[in-house]
């Protein structure tokens, strides 16, 4: 039960995110370190049964990115076709030497 409770709060947070990202977006929000208006820019990386490697736009918010918040919402992002796998994998593959928090990890 409580496991239930935990993905419900993390959808409603990423629910709340998406919604103030489209309101704010002429405002530029911005969530864990990562501009809203720049978040597309990581997704094919991330997404799909083949993805190409990651744009070097793509690395730069991740060399930026905090990989602590974003591990918080690794639960949510298969509902936006985002495998968690491959958006944790993005610092390596970016060739950064990130702290990837254990719980994000594989």
């Amino acid at each position: 039960m409580a496991k239930v409770s935990e993905k419900l709060m993390v959808y409603c947070l990423v629910a709340i995110f998406v919604v103030i990202a489209m309101v704010e977006g002429a405002k530029g929000a911005t969530i864990c370190n990562i501009p809203s208006s720049r978040l597309n820019l990581c997704r094919p990386a991330v997404t799909g049964r083949y993805p190409p490697p990651p744009t070097k736009q793509c690395c730069l918010l991740i060399k930026h990115a905090d990989l602590n918040c974003l591990c918080n919402f690794k639960d949510a992002l298969p509902a936006f076709n985002i495998n968690p796998s491959r958006a944790f994998a993005l610092p390596k593959k970016c060739k950064y030497n990130l702290h990837i928090p254990p719980k994000c990890r594989g």
